[in-house]
């Protein structure tokens, strides 16, 4: 058969058996062996071999069969397994490339090996979802979790994301990767604003000097101007709801968000804060916020837990944001929110002291 071994290599091996040799012939032996062009005599003496050199002591004998099988779909599964469990540089080329490895031959493989090998199995070109949930479970380093996810074959739902959130989160490489995905959760988007935020009042706390309480109001702006650019104009109703809930439930639904979401234009995500805080569906609290009368909004502003000081800078906002449009220009966004802002204050001239220095902290904050 053309590309088998030759009589002479037969003698050459047996006169020069060395590491060397062998794994030369291991090589010519490889790239000879392809589905579909051996018959199955001449395929089962190929494999016969294979089976022999996967023992062989030189490490380069074997290096030379998984470089040079690693993408061939015909390899008995036993021989791929052996070159897959073997010594880093043996098996990182059939863990990233083979294709007669199964799901469940590289969970086992990720359960019990090392940083290296996880690697090279999430930078597979398909990554199953059992896979991916193998190497965030099991996954030897952070860097590990940056490879699954920087991976578009990587299949990863919004459990298998939370898992890399919850155990790699503060990791910049890990959060970059991830903001890069396409079509990632607004939930999920909204978590790695909340890491970087934790991130900033650690860095706040040791390398400024710089009160917990100053620290905590930076990281709030930040964190607050960061979550309001997450959703765009025509966000699904779902998803916004979802983000609300998921923000109350880990106390980041602040009155100050909420405010500057609506001096923002965001009517979504006002309308479902107030719903999501008053335990009110979505649409009745619409018809409410809507309420000509304006007894509607007030109503349920009542059952929520935000500062009665501050509902009339929302029910102005809400006028506001109902009667005015963006201009269109560069920045029009940042130039609405003044608008509003503005409008908002002028209804606050008799206001007693205590509240208004409460009103405007947080409409500067609003502002910054």
């Amino acid at each position: 058969m053309a590309g088998m071994l030759t009589e002479a290599d037969v003698q050459r091996l047996m006169a020069s058996p060395s590491g060397d040799v062998r794994a030369e012939t291991a090589e010519k032996l490889a790239v000879a062996f392809d589905v579909g062009k051996l018959t199955d005599k001449e395929r089962e003496l190929a494999e016969a071999i294979f089976r022999v050199m996967m023992k062989d002591v030189e490490v380069m004998v074997r290096e030379a069969l998984a470089r040079n099988l690693k993408e061939n779909a015909g390899l008995p599964k036993d021989v791929a397994l052996s070159l897959a469990k073997d010594v880093e540089s043996v098996a990182l080329p059939m863990l990233q490339f083979s294709t007669v490895l199964s799901d469940a031959d590289l969970i086992e493989i990720v359960r019990v090996s090392g940083a290296d090998k996880q690697v090279a199995i999430a930078r597979r070109a398909e990554v199953s979802t059992a896979v991916a949930e193998a190497l965030v479970d099991h996954g030897r380093a952070a860097h590990v979790v940056a490879a699954l996810v920087s991976n578009p074959g990587a299949k990863l739902n919004e459990t298998i994301i939370n898992k890399a959130i919850e155990k790699h989160g503060t990791d910049v490489t890990v959060r970059n990767t991830l903001a890069h995905r396409p079509d990632l959760p607004v939930t999920i988007a909204e978590r790695l604003v909340a890491a970087v935020s934790e991130s900033l009042r650690d860095y706040l706390l040791t390398k400024r000097e710089l009160s917990p309480d100053q620290a905590a109001d930076l990281v709030m702006q930040a964190r607050e101007r960061a979550t309001v650019a997450l959703l765009p104009p025509g966000s699904k109703g779902a998803d916004v709801v979802d983000l609300v809930r998921q923000l109350r439930d880990h106390q980041r639904l602040t009155p100050s968000l909420i405010l500057r979401a609506l001096c923002m234009g965001d009517l979504g995500f006002f309308e479902a804060s107030l719903a999501v805080l008053s335990n009110t569906t979505i649409v009745n609290a619409r018809m409410l916020i809507h309420d000509e009368g304006k007894l509607g909004l007030q109503s349920l502003y009542a059952r929520t837990n935000l500062p009665t000081a501050l509902y009339p800078a929302f029910r102005t906002a809400l006028d506001m944001v109902r009667s005015t449009e963006y201009d269109g220009g560069e920045k029009d966004r940042e130039r609405f929110a003044s608008k509003v802002i503005e409008r908002v204050l002028t209804q606050y001239e008799d206001m007693d002291s205590e509240n208004l220095d409460y009103l405007l902290k947080k409409l500067r904050q609003l502002a910054a």
